[in-house]
């Protein structure tokens, strides 16, 4: 799963950063508002951590945005803000939960993870193409049923691209997937990945569309 944190605090964010890891989710982290617009007009995500007081655009006004397009993506807040009548318009703002700082690491890793189960149902995400299965939320994927063994980074992209199947994504949206948002870019990254999936599970399953990217097809 990948998560968009969203905190300005260093100590707060790294801490959580960490904590995430160690329970193998990819975490990006951003440190005020205008980044974190950026990042969700970049890539999707699993779930976002919001905090709500940032610099240059308030947590409220992110999330309202994000509900005004009809972005579903579940939003745990975190936030200083503690009264009942912040809750609430956090919560009306289109919240799907609300963790007061300061909080305990295993308290917001439960609630993450009880949220994402409320939001997929108990249902598992899978994409398919010819003799191509990729199980998204266990990473796992196959080939005429056979286990396929993929690099962390090989499987950064497939699952930017099943996620969104018959979507271009972009080299940049697809570099900023691979390296974050503080990263150094290699120059040939993604032409070496998306070789290393094609030997891996055959040439059909990542197409180049010239000039503007890269697409998996629709199922």
């Amino acid at each position: 799963m990948k998560i968009l944190l969203v905190e300005d605090d260093e100590m707060i964010g790294e801490s959580i950063q960490i904590a995430l890891e160690s329970e193998n989710l990819s975490v990006d982290w951003v440190k005020d508002g205008m980044q974190a617009e950026a990042a969700l007009a970049t890539r999707p995500y699993d779930a976002m951590l919001l905090d709500l007081g940032l610099p240059y655009r308030d947590g409220v006004d992110i999330l309202r945005k994000l509900r005004a397009e009809g972005n579903a993506m579940p939003v745990l807040v975190l936030t200083a803000r503690d009264t009942v009548a912040e809750k609430v318009h956090g919560l009306r703002s289109g919240a799907d939960d609300y963790l007061v700082k300061p909080f305990d690491l295993d308290e917001l890793i439960a609630r993450l993870e009880a949220l994402m189960r409320r939001v997929r149902g108990g249902f598992e995400r899978v994409y398919r193409n010819g003799d191509v299965m990729v199980h998204i939320d266990t990473r796992e994927v196959q080939l005429a049923g056979r286990q396929v063994m993929l690099s962390a980074r090989e499987w950064e992209i497939l699952e930017a691209l099943v996620l969104r199947p018959g979507a271009i994504l972009s080299r940049e949206q697809l570099e900023k997937r691979l390296y974050g948002w503080s990263g150094e870019v290699e120059s040939n990254a993604i032409e070496v990945y998306i070789h290393g999936l094609r030997k891996k599970l055959g040439q059909q399953i990542v197409i180049n569309v010239r000039g503007l990217g890269y697409m998996v097809g629709k199922t």
